[in-house]
């Protein structure tokens, strides 16, 4: 295995995917209690007022940030104001199974990014290693049956899901791109926060024009505040720190194979919810998904 990829990394690769899952259960239980693209903001807005006591100074005049405030606009609108809007949005009109499907294909996009815009190369380990964990995730969908994915059918919301996939590939590419001076990449918490100022302001933006062109209205209650407080902490900043460092680390295109594990642990999760037992086919797509990670991300000898 790749020596950046050791235990720690795995560790700071998995636990997005993870914390992701719990984010797309939580965002199909309140979908009809808030829009999603306000569902988008309010999470980030939260995530902004996390952050800004451990690294407010990063929006000092004299902070590096603004003479780098064209990347930092760039990577708050790829990360923070379109990924998840456009993944909410997906959930309005697609199923959950065929959100999650459009976005299996996270290492294909990630590789042609790479390859299209950031002079990357592609190996045949890494296209084996996509066969691999895409046939994971694929059996996970098909919940052991075939002719489940048989009777999938796209539908608009499929179109959204794309689309943020694709720029969270951009995303994740331009984090291993670096222009900024180690100062500010060395505080995690100021270098999240930057792109999250940014994202907000993107965010903001985008959910004015929802609640304008919309008849969009807001159901207030518990449920909807501890899905908030879970979204803004877990999956926003946890789950970005972890998966910024971990891309750091092992690359984009490694850190792709892990975005994987997320329809896996969303079955988990349901599963666990809805009191029923994981069956052998979970532990058969585990191995097929951990197993185009190790091959994706070995050298030849």
């Amino acid at each position: 295995m790749n020596a950046r990829l050791n235990l720690q990394t795995v560790f700071l690769l998995t636990l997005p995917p993870l914390l992701w899952a719990g984010n797309a259960i939580a965002g199909r239980v309140v979908h009809d209690m808030v829009p999603p693209i306000l569902l988008n903001f309010l999470r980030w807005l939260l995530a902004l007022l996390i952050l800004l006591p451990l690294a407010g100074p990063v929006f000092r005049r004299d902070s590096e940030l603004w003479r780098h405030w064209r990347r930092f606009a760039l990577l708050g609108l790829l990360g923070v104001g379109l990924y998840n809007a456009l993944q909410y949005l997906a959930l309005q009109s697609s199923t959950p199974i065929n959100v999650t499907l459009v976005a299996a294909g996270m290492p294909v996009w990630m590789m042609l990014t790479g390859w299209l815009f950031f002079n990357a190369s592609v190996t045949r380990r890494q296209v084996a290693g996509a066969v691999l964990s895409i046939a994971g995730v694929l059996l996970v969908l098909a919940r052991g049956d075939l002719a489940h994915l048989l009777a999938l059918r796209l539908v608009a919301g499929d179109l959204f899901m794309i689309l943020a996939t694709i720029a969270w590939s951009l995303y994740s590419w331009l984090l291993t791109r670096t222009t900024e001076p180690v100062s500010l990449r060395a505080d995690w918490a100021g270098y999240l926060l930057a792109q999250v100022g940014f994202g907000v302001l993107w965010s903001g933006l985008f959910a004015a024009g929802e609640w304008t062109l919309s008849d969009a209205t807001v159901h207030w209650n518990w449920t909807l505040i501890l899905v908030l407080a879970y979204v803004a902490i877990g999956p926003a900043v946890i789950a970005f720190r972890c998966w910024g460092e971990g891309v750091r680390r092992a690359g984009p295109a490694i850190a792709a194979f892990f975005s994987n594990l997320t329809p896996l642990f969303a079955a988990l999760l349901s599963s666990a919810f809805l009191g029923e037992l994981p069956h052998v086919y979970h532990g058969i797509a585990f191995l097929l998904i951990v197993g185009g990670i190790i091959v994706s991300s070995r050298r030849p000898s």
